[in-house]
């Protein structure tokens, strides 16, 4: 990866941040957009003070004039976009409003349309290049409570999928990655916030719904993701890679 571009969308945070990392540690330019710009900043000194090429772009995928611009200033071809950036829903048809379908197909499902809109040009002109979406396990399993978020994962496969098959001609690869549980700061929030008091025994309890026992680290997920990229998988698209523990396929 080193000398080259890399845009990660969602990067201040989680799974992300991991990205942000595996792939600065590797040599790679790469360059955070989120909308969060105080976490944003922060990352990014901090990996700049360590001697790594990383920039903060702030950018509110959900609007493509914003993302257009955003993207347009970053110099040089755009050899990997990592469409991360994402936001989750808990609720059953009955307790989702249109709100929350809005709000999650505003981020989730346009937020990869801008993005991919925005690079796709770019990448043709300069002969090919890579995007990964962020997808999950909730787009092809059925998962209690979370109508509106499986509703927007199975759109960013659908994307992943469309593009990979209208740009394998010139030489873009599509894949899409779809993570079980991963232990963010995002799952902490939600225990502690739900079950207050019942913290570790709640923990425990999600962590053994993946057959491997455990939640995933972010950085495990961020190696998936540099795989990709990377040209160890040039034969690699149009795919949906598990990240799960066993959680899709192992009946326990």
């Amino acid at each position: 990866m080193k000398g080259k571009n890399v845009l990660v969308t969602g990067g201040a945070s989680g799974i992300g941040l991991a990205i942000v990392e595996k792939f600065a540690v590797s040599g790679a330019s790469v360059y955070v957009l989120d909308f969060n710009q105080e976490n944003g900043l922060d990352i990014v000194g901090k990996l700049k003070d360590k001697g790594y090429d990383v920039y903060f772009k702030q950018t509110d995928v959900s609007n493509q004039a914003n993302v257009n611009e955003v993207i347009e200033a970053i110099p040089g071809e755009i050899d990997v976009l990592i469409n991360n950036a994402g936001v989750s829903h808990i609720g059953n048809i009955e307790s989702t409003e249109g709100a929350d379908l809005d709000r999650l197909f505003a981020v989730n499902v346009k937020g990869v349309f801008h993005c991919s809109k925005a690079v796709i040009g770019r990448m043709i002109a300069n002969g090919g290049g890579v995007i990964i979406n962020m997808a999950s396990i909730a787009a092809t399993v059925g998962i209690p409570d979370r109508f509106a978020y499986s509703m927007s994962k199975s759109a960013v496969l659908n994307m992943t999928l469309s593009i990979a098959r209208d740009y394998v001609k010139d030489n873009i690869r599509c894949n899409a990655i779809s993570p079980a549980r991963v232990h963010t700061p995002f799952v902490d929030n939600y225990i502690s916030k739900t079950y207050p008091g019942k913290e570790k025994e709640m923990f425990e309890q999600l962590s053994a719904t993946q057959p491997i026992g455990r939640m995933a680290a972010p950085a495990e997920v961020a190696s998936m993701a540099f795989f990709l990229a990377s040209d160890e998988a040039k034969f690699l698209t149009g795919a949906d890679y598990l990240v799960d523990g066993g959680f899709s396929k192992l009946k326990m």
